[in-house]
């Protein structure tokens, strides 16, 4: 299929003398850059939530049987 694009001087400068100097076309580049976008998109990356987690023994002695509620106020205090 034929169509026609336009892209910036420097761009094309820069995909041409790419695809000579790999001995290709310009449309190989083009299809191939076509491509690895394409499938990018397709792909989404794969969200991994970073280990925020500490090192300790949970609550400090004498608050085991707080609730959550106690727990979060003294957290939070007057911020609520």
């Amino acid at each position: 299929m034929k169509t026609t694009i336009e892209l910036s001087d420097a761009l094309f400068a820069e995909a041409k003398a790419l695809a000579q100097a790999n001995q290709t076309t310009l449309r190989a580049i083009m299809e191939e850059g076509l491509q690895l976008v394409l499938e990018r998109m397709r792909k989404p990356e794969k969200f991994i939530l970073s280990d925020c987690s500490f090192k300790g023994e949970g609550l400090q002695s004498g608050q085991e049987s707080l609730t959550w509620d106690q727990v979060r106020d003294m957290g939070y205090g007057d911020r609520i």
